[in-house]
């Protein structure tokens, strides 16, 4: 059964806002419902994570909540602010000023340094973090200086993270993060992952078809046929060195 109405988590203040998102594409002769009216909020500091088969709308979500595409209809707030009412302009800002992205793939510059990655970013962010800082919080202080090649997939994230979260993002939006790594590299990654949920107070939302990861979050969405099909809370979180898959 869909969960209607918003996802209350209690008295902390919502940062995102959803109300009645639909999302269709058009597939050629076929229109394709990503999102079918899906209401929820999201919470300041909150780790959470949304789990359905392919198709069922995770990524879509995630997408609009982090100003990448646009709902067919309905509302999304992120503060004060509804996104929905911005241009290309306001969005690119909304981007660079306040989400942190980090994807399957880890869409490094081969020919540049991780600490070279890392710098990409914060050149342009108000109030980021050096690139040796981000390094270090991810555990690569040592590997500044080597090559997307010379570094193995699990670093290879960490650079990934560490690019997505020196620029102080107040949300980060993890797609399937752990995808393309072993279950030893998926559970170091999510523990950097978790770290910067804690320490940053970042808003953390982690896409995943692993349902092992749903016991490190607050809150676990499952999602089915473009819906919100129920919320469950985690009253004991566990750590990523605590998981076995």
């Amino acid at each position: 059964m869909a969960v209607s109405g918003p996802l209350i988590a209690g008295a902390a203040r919502p940062i995102f806002e959803a109300r009645g998102l639909t999302k269709a594409y058009q597939m050629g002769e076929v229109q394709v419902q990503a999102l079918r009216g899906v209401d929820l909020d999201l919470y300041e500091g909150e780790f959470v994570v949304l789990l359905g088969p392919s198709g069922s709308g995770k990524s879509t979500l995630l997408n609009i909540l982090g100003g990448l595409d646009t709902p067919s209809s309905g509302s999304v707030r992120y503060a004060d602010h509804d996104l929905t009412l911005d241009d290309d302009a306001l969005m690119t800002q909304y981007r660079r000023s306040h989400v942190g992205f980090v994807f399957q793939f880890y869409n490094l510059i081969p020919s540049l340094t991780a600490r070279e990655n890392v710098a990409l970013v914060t050149e342009i962010a108000e109030n980021p973090m050096t690139p040796e800082e981000a390094l270090a919080r991810v555990g690569l202080a040592g590997r500044m200086d080597h090559f997307p090649t010379q570094m193995s997939g699990g670093e290879q994230q960490r650079v990934a993270i560490a690019r997505a979260v020196a620029k102080r993002p107040q949300v980060l939006l993890c797609d399937e993060p752990t995808g393309a790594l072993d279950a030893q590299t998926g559970v170091l990654v999510l523990d950097v992952i978790a770290q910067v949920n804690q320490e940053l107070g970042t808003t953390t939302v982690v896409i995943t078809h692993n349902a092992v990861i749903a016991a490190m979050a607050d809150r676990v969405l499952h999602f089915g046929d473009g819906l919100v099909v129920r919320c469950e809370r985690n009253a004991h979180k566990k750590a990523a060195a605590e998981l076995s898959w």
